[in-house]
């Protein structure tokens, strides 16, 4: 089985090297890491990521305007998003997950077998649903 790409983008750099040495103990995953929110899009492009794990408050730019990035970016833009906060309320972080729109949001902390659950089921959705570039747009 190859392993799969994911790109974590957040600016808590002790949160990523736990995260990044976690998932690549316990699954078949390659995981860079970017702690700088600028760094995120030349970064996608160069790994080409099979999904993304995005920190939602950022100080230089925002999760929101990070995936914005991503949607606009025709080689990115089908590559789904797994948003990682710690400012979900309460009662969105005591079921440990939400889905707003396409996008799934995960409340930090987040257990390493919960993340691998949603990575897995993120991603075989994605495989499932056939890509038509051709569309012409969304």
């Amino acid at each position: 089985m190859s392993k799969k790409r994911i790109l974590m983008v957040d600016d808590e750099a002790g949160f990523t090297r736990m995260a990044k040495f976690s998932l690549e103990a316990r699954g078949p995953y390659e995981v860079e890491v970017v702690n700088r929110s600028g760094d995120a899009l030349s970064t996608a492009h160069r790994i080409k990521p099979d999904i993304i794990l995005l920190d939602l408050i950022m100080p230089e730019m925002d999760g929101g305007e990070v995936a914005h990035q991503f949607q606009n970016d025709p080689e990115l833009c089908e590559v789904p998003i797994i948003f990682l906060t710690a400012s979900a309320s309460g009662k969105a972080a005591a079921k440990g997950r939400l889905v707003s729109g396409n996008y799934l949001f995960l409340s930090k902390p987040v257990a390493v077998s919960e993340l691998i659950r949603c990575i897995e089921s993120c991603l075989a959705k994605s495989e499932s649903q056939p890509s038509d570039s051709s569309a012409g747009g969304a």
